[in-house]
């Protein structure tokens, strides 16, 4: 990736023409200033196109896309060397810890990205991955493994809150059918993981826990520093080859028009094109016209002293960012769908993901054939069938008779289908075949909801709406764990519980009333 270290611009340039922004008139509100101003820089994105600065954009946060999935899957795939050398009566244990960092992760980058901003959580999100990750390659016991999945795992958990919503308000609206595009490396990144572990997990893993030790069962640790070293180059590569402007229509929510203006006009530079548009285009409701952001500089009232700045830091926790998802009937019923939608497919995933490996093994030996090596090769094979899934997602949004609403249920519905389909098979071949479906169309869920959801939602309260989903499906994340803890995970029960809540999760995505294609995001 071209290295790009050129400062960001703290002024505008004089082609900004630095006059005072229009102030609120009596027909004029905050609600409609914002939309007007989303509007202004929706043209203006539009105008400098897609370029060489979305383009570099679209690798970095790539990484995110990938991590996201990568760590759960690298769980996952160590949890039975793990068992066997710890010899856990109560494996699920682990996948519960990674599941609570998961959750504070979400709620803490998701809600901060919308008080401190885009650039601090896109620059620390896969930096405490990678830290964390590798100290657990040297876990001395199953309680710090624990402990380290969820340190890690509360930076996984930030980066797709804050990387969706970077990327998609730096897009032109003709082009956001990418944010669909970039899960191929959600997929890209379950094939790699596989990859990696068949050598290291299915050649240095003890072949039961039947007097395991850790000399004979070297893989997984192998396997976590690889991954976590691959994410250190990923974090080194964000910080020190690309500089990450903060988003314009983030800073237009703050009240900072001179900073939005000037970053259009910096993209636009790096792209090679021209725009013309000045602060003056956009509306001013954030005061009461005495006070107004100075050119050059971030806004910042007057003759407030530490207590009153401190309170005006706090301002954005208030519950009023919570009541604009609901502000109106239409757009309260579409955040509750989309908490339940991404809640039940939180639970329905991991439930069935998260033990994909074990439950390959398990099912292995009563065909006949459940050696470790076996079973992360047929892992390798679904991995590969998954990644089709999210350039295929990339088309189907853009069709339309089926939209992101319409690809999205209908991806969902045949994951059900696959999974119910699966425990038919009587072969290990059947097995991998219903599996291979299940690696696709998840992968196609995987792609839009990701997409559709932050399309969906409005600038100033993205990142709050994308944590608030997010948790939800952390939540359902935990539950899994907590569920599989009381089943059995040698019978098909929790295959088919885990179909049964996608078939509920797609018929909810049905009643959804907002299809996002063809319209730019607020």
């Amino acid at each position: 990736m071209p290295a790009d270290r050129r400062s960001e611009p703290t002024s505008p340039t004089a082609a900004l023409h630095e006059t005072t922004p229009l102030n609120c008139g009596a027909d004029l509100n905050a609600a409609s200033a914002y939309k007007l101003n989303t509007n202004v820089l929706n043209r203006a994105i539009q105008e400098v196109g897609m370029g060489r600065y979305q383009w570099q954009l679209f690798g970095v946060v790539g990484f995110g896309w990938a991590c996201d999935n990568l760590w759960p899957i690298v769980t996952s795939l160590v949890l039975v060397p793990v068992t066997y050398e710890f010899n856990v009566p109560k494996p699920p244990i682990l996948l519960l810890a990674q599941n609570i960092g998961l959750l504070v992760g979400a709620l803490f980058w998701g809600l901060g990205c919308d008080i401190f901003g885009r650039r601090v959580a896109f620059n620390m999100t896969i930096g405490i991955t990678a830290v964390f990750s590798l100290a657990a390659a040297w876990s001395p016991t199953f309680g710090s493994v624990c402990a380290l999945a969820a340190l890690w795992s509360i930076g996984v958990g930030g980066n797709l809150p804050v990387d969706s919503a970077i990327f998609l308000e730096f897009l032109p609206g003709s082009h956001q059918y990418l944010l669909t595009v970039l899960s191929i490396n959600w997929a890209l990144a379950q094939l790699l993981a596989n990859l990696v572990a068949w050598p290291f997990v299915g050649n240095f893993t003890c072949p039961s826990a039947d007097g395991c030790v850790r000399s004979d069962n070297m893989g997984w640790r192998y396997f976590l520093a690889t991954m976590g070293g691959l994410t250190l180059v990923m974090c080194i590569t964000r910080y020190f080859f690309f500089t990450l402007l903060e988003s314009p229509k983030y800073l237009m929510g703050k009240g900072e028009h001179y900073q939005a203006v000037a970053v259009v006009h910096e993209v636009a530079r790096r792209n090679g094109k021209n725009t013309n548009l000045t602060a003056d285009e956009l509306h001013d409701c954030s005061n009461d016209g005495d006070d107004h952001e100075q050119p050059g500089s971030h806004y910042q009232r007057r003759g407030l002293g530490f207590t009153e700045q401190l309170k005006l830091r706090l301002e954005p926790l208030a519950l009023t960012r919570f009541h604009s998802l609901f502000s109106t009937r239409r757009r309260a019923w579409t955040t509750t769908l989309l908490i339940a939608i991404w809640g039940l497919i939180g639970l329905a995933f991991p439930l069935y993901n998260a033990f994909l490996p074990y439950l390959q093994q398990q099912r292995g030996i009563e065909f006949g054939d459940g050696s470790t090596s076996l079973t992360y090769r047929n892992s390798l094979i679904i991995a590969v069938a998954g990644v089709p899934g999210s350039l295929v997602g990339g088309v189907m949004v853009e069709m339309p008779q089926l939209g992101r609403k319409g690809t999205l249920a209908l991806a969902t519905i045949m994951t059900g289908v696959f999974l119910l389909a699966s425990t038919t098979a009587t072969t290990s071949s059947a097995l991998l075949g219903w599996n291979c479906a299940y690696g696709f169309s998840s992968s196609l869920v995987s792609a839009v909801l990701y997409a559709y959801t932050p399309e969906i939602f409005e600038t100033r309260n993205r990142g709050t709406g994308n944590a608030l989903v997010s948790a939800a499906s952390r939540l359902g994340g935990i539950l899994a764990p907590i569920v599989a803890l009381e089943a059995d995970l040698q019978t098909t029960v929790p295959v088919y519980v885990s179909g049964g809540i996608f078939l509920v999760a797609g018929w909810l995505v049905t009643m959804v009333p907002y299809e996002s294609r063809g319209r730019a995001s607020d």
